[in-house]
């Protein structure tokens, strides 16, 4: 089992704890709740049950992938081609760059999402992503200030407190690299 999939585990057998039943149990809830659309089993465990976002998230895919987090047959790789094809193929070097430039800061997680993928350590500290044809999105985690015009804060509540939109690699510098520091430490 490799860190997401542990991590996964985690999660779902917290979630287990906090709603008092079995995997298992989870699984028929889900499954006797009616819907089938993601978003709406997401929509429902928050309100039905108290989760929060990620909760009822883990738990719908968990419940839809009936009750497992075996993985597809793609590695990361595949996940990368899906997320970044045809005319968003440009945009892999700007996520290779970057993936190159957090592996040194030290160990975190990858959980990939539809059309992006999350980085966390204990907690999520950023989202790398296409944000359409032409313009690649860092969502950053970070309760502080940055100075850095390429930031922009976002409204409270979102997913993540700042974003940057970057279409090249040449446009990630030294201090683009340091903010992302800072929201990888704050994460720890």
């Amino acid at each position: 089992m490799d860190k997401v999939e542990k991590a996964l585990e985690t999660q779902i057998s917290n979630i287990s704890k906090k709603l008092e039943k079995s995997k298992e149990q989870m699984v028929e809830l889900v499954n006797a709740s009616g819907k089938s659309k993601h978003g709406e089993i997401v929509s429902w465990l928050k309100q039905e049950f108290g989760l929060g976002h990620g909760d009822a998230n883990t738990l719908a895919h968990f419940a839809k992938n009936g009750g497992t987090f075996a993985k597809p047959e793609t590695d990361n790789g595949d996940i990368l081609s899906e997320i970044y094809q045809a005319k968003k193929a440009h945009l892999r070097p700007v996520h290779e760059k970057l993936v190159a430039a957090i592996n040194l800061f030290g160990e975190y997680e990858t959980s990939p999402k539809k059309g992006y993928v999350s980085l966390r350590r204990k907690k999520q500290f950023a989202t790398l992503g296409p944000k359409n044809n032409e313009k690649f999105e860092l969502g950053l985690n970070y309760k502080g200030v940055i100075t850095d015009e390429r930031f922009i804060a976002q409204k409270p509540g979102g997913m993540c407190q700042y974003c940057a939109h970057i279409s090249k690699p040449d446009e990630i510098d030294d201090n683009f690299i340091n903010v992302i520091r800072m929201a990888y430490e704050q994460a720890g």
